[in-house]
């Protein structure tokens, strides 16, 4: 398997340059040269094996290669251990709430959220190559809330690494911001940036862009840009197929969607032949996405605070990956449409290429009320506390279904203790953290405050891996 980057001029990588370069050098995302495919037999399959060894065969055709330093056992080891880390047997179980809809909760390892999915697995294939070559790296992460604690957690106390992330100030939740805050590892370091999500994005990827701070430091990243997320998340969207139809019929699915990320890892389990009738995007008023689906045009506005803050988003990194397979792989038509969207605040996709994607792609809107009422009306109909982006793909769902003889599966991103200001505004109590939680708001922070601005984090990074 080798990789080219959405934008086309960067260089064709195997996995473990991938792996650790995160963004390709012409500013672009890595994606496979070609898909793998997965025989419906396979499904049939999966429908009782356990998830580990799912996973090890569903991702290793994107790993082998020729000059790679995994070989099969090594990687069987790894996504093993990964995934032994997980409080529950099926690792991604799926929860019946009736009239055909079903919940997928991606909420139990270490730090509650679906990230931990993916970057369980991450951290322990940048251990293996960077001790394997004998190198050392400088991660370099935004977050909207969860993907930091998870990142955060699964590098922690790694010596062929630093993790430096930032986070918008003010802009996570409590629970949120102190996952990551409270971590006490001598190679983890924290910023509040004076802004959103999307400037903290933005310094990452100006950071890449600065080759010989780039370089210096050995820079990569975790992000959902990193490849091996996407591919580790493809996993249960076939897993969830499996279980429901064993393959043998479609199944659709409802993803509360910020970076785009987790909702593209659906595109790709279709791409690798799990049938799929349906993909719906879930937004909170940050609804750029939805727009676009609805319109053909990118347009960014302001980012506004929700009850959902990792959905707090308006510049949506991985849907760069989609827009590329619509326009037919062709990098200088991304770089096009990608310049007029930064310069001009908005783009247009041809208005031929939106029929193809409608006959799959859905979406729907939910503002903080309805992400609230949702969230009540699912407690009391099945007795669950749904966390607020998990309602927001609930919504979506019921909004934008299709067929309701297809199975529909919403996403349950993160547990409802992360967010318990909403699970209260919804429930009229706070939800208890889990046990291994339960003194986290008795320990010290450490993080620094810095404004929006390139320089300064440079110079952070600068003293803080120096």
């Amino acid at each position: 398997m080798r990789y080219v980057s959405t934008r086309g001029t960067a260089a064709e990588l195997e996995f473990d340059d991938v792996l650790l370069a995160g963004l390709a050098r012409d500013g672009g995302l890595y994606v496979p040269e070609a898909w793998p495919h997965l025989p419906t037999s396979a499904l049939a399959r999966y429908a009782t094996m356990p998830y580990d060894e799912i996973a090890t065969e569903i991702m290793w055709p994107f790993v082998d290669s020729a000059a790679g330093t995994l070989d099969h056992d090594a990687f069987v080891t790894i996504v093993r251990d990964s995934y032994a880390t997980f409080d529950h047997p099926d690792v991604t179980p799926l929860v019946d709430l009736g009239d055909g809809t079903w919940l997928l909760e991606l909420f139990h390892g270490p730090t509650l959220a679906f990230k931990d999915v993916a970057l369980q697995l991450v951290g322990r294939l940048f251990d293996h190559v960077l001790h394997a070559r004998g190198e050392r790296v400088t991660i370099v992460g935004a977050t909207s809330g969860d993907t930091g604690s998870a990142a955060i957690e699964a590098c922690r106390d790694r010596d062929a690494i630093d993790i430096i992330i930032l986070h918008p100030a003010g802009r996570t939740s409590e629970v949120q911001r102190r996952q990551m805050t409270t971590v006490d590892a001598p190679n983890v370091h924290n910023v509040a940036i004076e802004g959103t999500f999307d400037d903290c994005q933005d310094i990452v990827k100006a950071l890449f862009a600065d080759t010989t701070f780039r370089d210096r430091h050995h820079l990569s990243a975790v992000n959902s840009i990193n490849w091996a997320r996407v591919m580790a998340q493809i996993v249960y969207y076939a897993v969830a197929s499996a279980r429901l139809t064993a393959g043998a019929s479609p199944v659709a699915f409802s993803v509360p969607t910020g970076n785009f990320g987790n909702v593209f890892a659906g595109y790709g389990a279709t791409r690798m032949g799990v049938p799929v009738s349906q993909l719906v995007i879930g937004s909170n008023r940050n609804d750029i996405l939805t727009r676009w689906l609805a319109s053909g045009v990118l347009e960014q506005l302001e980012v506004h605070p929700t009850l959902s803050p990792s959905m707090d988003i308006q510049i949506s990194s991985n849907h760069e990956r989609l827009l590329f397979e619509l326009l037919g792989r062709d990098g200088s038509a991304v770089v096009d449409l990608m310049s007029r969207f930064r310069a001009e605040g908005q783009a247009e996709l041809d208005p031929a290429l939106m029929g193809p994607v409608r006959e799959t792609w859905s979406a729907a809107r939910l503002d903080d009320d309805e992400t609230i009422a949702v969230m009540r009306q699912v407690h009391e109909a099945t007795g669950l506390v749904v966390d607020p982006h998990t309602a927001v793909g609930i919504g979506a769902a019921r909004l934008a279904r299709r067929d309701p003889g297809v199975p529909m599966v919403c996403l349950a991103t993160a547990h409802p203790a992360k967010f318990p200001d909403a699970v209260e505004r919804a429930m009229g109590e706070r939800p208890a953290l889990p046990a291994r939680l339960a003194d986290l708001f008795d320990r010290t922070e450490r993080y620094a405050e810095l404004p929006n601005d390139v320089a300064a984090v440079q110079r952070f990074v600068d003293d803080a891996v120096r």
